[in-house]
Order: C-alpha cells, then sequence, then structure tokens
C-alpha cells in the first residue's frame, strides 16, 4: 500500500508527534459500508508512562478507547487506513494535513493552514464536552437541574450525566435519520420530561432540525409543569399531553420513545411503533413480570429458574430477546445496549429499532427461532405477538 504520499503522510505525523505538535488525527471514509465501526479519533496523550496515543474507535453505539506506545500506534494506524477507512485527517500547531483515497485506488494529500493551535494539552483527564449547554438553558433550570447561574446542582450531577449519556446513545441513529420538520417525536410516559426536554434541545439546537416533540403522560399535574416549563423556555415545537401508551391521540409517530415503561407497557409502546411505522423506536424496558409468570421450564433448563432471582434475571433475559427479534422480523435493524451505568439506575438496558429497508431477508427463520426459545422455556406467547397476532 506504501506509495510517495503515504510515506509523506506518516512522515509528517511522526515529526508533528516528536515535536510535540500534533493535536488531532481522525480516519474516515469506511471502506466496509456495513462495518459497525464509523471512525477512529486519535490524540497524543502524556501518562506516567510516557507520551502515548490515545485511540477512540467510535462504533455505531458506543466508544472503545485505548492507549498505545508511539511506535505502536503509528503501525496501528497504517494497518486502519489499508483496511478499514479512506480517509485520514491530521491537526498539528504548524499544518492541516489531508490524505484521500479516490475511487480508483490513487491517494491524494493536502495541505492547508492549522486550524487547531491554541490550548495544546496532552493530559489524559481532559473536560468531557457535553451535547446539553446548560448556559442560559431555562428548562434545565426549571427542572432544578442547574442553579440561577447555570450551574449543575451536586444533587442533580447524577441526572445531568444520565441526560447527556442518552443524547449520546441516540446521536448516532438521529444522525443516521434525514430528520426534517415534518419528523414527530413522541415519548411515550414522559414524567418529569427531563429526557423529552433534552432530546428535543439536541435536534432543535445541535441538527439544527425544527422538529415536532410531544410528552405523553398520564399525570396531569406533570403535564402541566412541563407544558408550563416549554412555554417559559419558548419551546414552540415541544408540548405535553394526558394519556396513556395505547390511546393517546398522535396522528403521526416518527420516532417513538418509551424509556421504564413497566412490563407489558414497553410491548404496547413497541407495538405502537410498528404499527406507525416509525423509522426509529427506543425502549428502556421495567419489569418483565408477564414472561416470568409464563415461563415453565420442562426440560435440563429447569434448574436455572428454580432460583427465584436466577428466574426473574432469565425472564428479563428472554423478554427483551424476543422484542429484539420480533423487531427484527418486522423490518427493524436491533440493537440491545446499556443505557446507564447501574451507579446511577438498575433499569440500564436499551433496545433501539432502526427501520431498514429491505430488512429482513430472513424473516421465516426469526418466527422459527422465537419458537424455539418459547418451546425450550415453556412459553404460549409473548405479549407483544399478541398484540401484533402472530
Amino acid at each position: 500500500m506504501q506509495n510517495s504520499q503515504i510515506t509523506t503522510f506518516f512522515e509528517k505525523l511522526q515529526l508533528h508527534i516528536d515535536n510535540k505538535e500534533l493535536v488531532k488525527l481522525t480516519l474516515a471514509g469506511k471502506r466496509d459500508k456495513n462495518s459497525d465501526l464509523k471512525k477512529l479519533i486519535v490524540s497524543p496523550v502524556e501518562l506516567k508512562k510516557g507520551y502515548y496515543l490515545n485511540f477512540v474507535y467510535r462504533h455505531n453505539t458506543k466508544d472503545i478507547t485505548k492507549n498505545f506506545e508511539i511506535t505502536e500506534g503509528i503501525d496501528l494506524l497504517l494497518k486502519l487506513l489499508e483496511n478499514d477507512f479512506l480517509n485520514a485527517d491530521l491537526f498539528s500547531a504548524k499544518e492541516n494535513i489531508n490524505l484521500s483515497t479516490l475511487p480508483n485506488g490513487k491517494t491524494l494529500l493536502k495541505f492547508n493552514k492549522p486550524t487547531m493551535t491554541t490550548n495544546l494539552t496532552f493530559t489524559h483527564d481532559k473536560p468531557k464536552e457535553r451535547l446539553i449547554d446548560t448556559k442560559d438553558n431555562i428548562y434545565l433550570r426549571e427542572l432544578g437541574i442547574t442553579n440561577i447561574n447555570g450551574d449543575v446542582r451536586r444533587e442533580m450531577s447524577d441526572k445531568f450525566k444520565q441526560i447527556n449519556q442518552y443524547i449520546e446513545l441516540l446521536s448516532p441513529y438521529l444522525n443516521e435519520l434525514e430528520l426534517t420538520d415534518e419528523f414527530h417525536i413522541a415519548d411515550m410516559g414522559s414524567g418529569k420530561g427531563y429526557l423529552t426536554f433534552t432530546l428535543y434541545d439536541y435536534v432543535t439546537n445541535r441538527l439544527k432540525v425544527n422538529i415536532k416533540t410531544t410528552g405523553v403522560e398520564f399525570r396531569q399535574e406533570l403535564v402541566d409543569t412541563c407544558n408550563n416549563i416549554a412555554q417559559k423556555a419558548d419551546l414552540s415545537g415541544l408540548s405535553f399531553t394526558k394519556g396513556t401508551i395505547e390511546q393517546a391521540e398522535l396522528h403521526k409517530i416518527d420516532i417513538l420513545i418509551a424509556l421504564h415503561a413497566c412490563d407489558t407497557a414497553t410491548d404496547d409502546a413497541i407495538f405502537r411503533g410498528i404499527k406507525s411505522e416509525a423509522e426509529l423506536i427506543v425502549c428502556a424496558p421495567c419489569c418483565h413480570k408477564q414472561i416470568r409468570k409464563a415461563m415453565h421450564v420442562q426440560n435440563e433448563l429447569a434448574n436455572v429458574t428454580r432460583f427465584g432471582i436466577l428466574k426473574e434475571r432469565q425472564a428479563e433475559i428472554i423478554t427483551d430477546t424476543l422484542r429484539a427479534m420480533i423487531l427484527e422480523a418486522y423490518g427493524y435493524k436491533t440493537n440491545v445496549f446499556e443505557f446507564i451505568s447501574l451507579e446511577h439506575t438498575p433499569k440500564n438496558v436499551m433496545i433501539v429499532g432502526r427501520k431498514t429497508k429491505g430488512f429482513p431477508r430472513n424473516k421465516q427463520d426469526i418466527f422459527k427461532n422465537i419458537s424455539a426459545i418459547k418451546e425450550l422455556y415453556g412459553i404460549e406467547k409473548h405479549y407483544l405477538e399478541k398484540l401484533l397476532e402472530i
């Protein structure tokens, strides 16, 4: 793969590292369009054991961070550029360099003036950028997360971390969608509105889409409180209405959110999202009573489910596995992953389904696998199956 442009690029990279002028290096442009690895971000970091390169592997739903010694890191970058990425952008205190791989396989090297020249720092503990700005943020203040000066209250720091992590997890999915002003987000069971306000803020202020968002909540006092806050903050596209997941009158749903809906309420939300042909369905399930009661294991797995706590955990896994598989059967590319670490809340599983054209190709196989799992655990039907009349 080595040619003069690539050789020059890596010679320049080594020079800027040696002179401690490197600010950041990014690899992008996936060679494999189906790869879960979207981007690599590399920055210098000063550790106790010396000067290292910090690699952030940016996947669709998570980031993985690793540190490498300089020589090892450069060798790894060369392999990644050869096998995984088409483009590299180097930002230093002296210059910017872009290395591009053209469709015909040739490489193109461009040099530009530096754009990141100030406040070079190589400490490992850099302040983390937050996607939600606290400055002059009226809704955060009214919700009690920040004080009058815009500082996060100490007792609400975990909540602020939670809402930022929520946006970090959803942002890759939102960025994949071709969002327009015609889109409608429905947040089912919006409660006090922390995450509803946050999502609306991110889409309108960061993504610059004047999207309509409706929070659905059964408790009228919370509906009134949230509507008052939305008016104070001049959030014209955000409103809250009294209703339930099943019965709320919503003429259109493009993105359906249902966080911590208890037991089969999560299934009601998924069902409504599927029937609405929502582009994105996001659920964080809570409680799994239906499958726990429905399990009648008569085989070698009986010992796994004869202890109460283990049966409960097994029921959680089976419930959410079947939900994910049913979503896939209805054309949603589905991920299941951790939402918030256990130190903040025990409700930490998120199911995300993204409507995909031509997916799945093996619908009947998915239904056969669902049936096999149910038979193994002595389950007659998952509640979501009943809603969909499978």
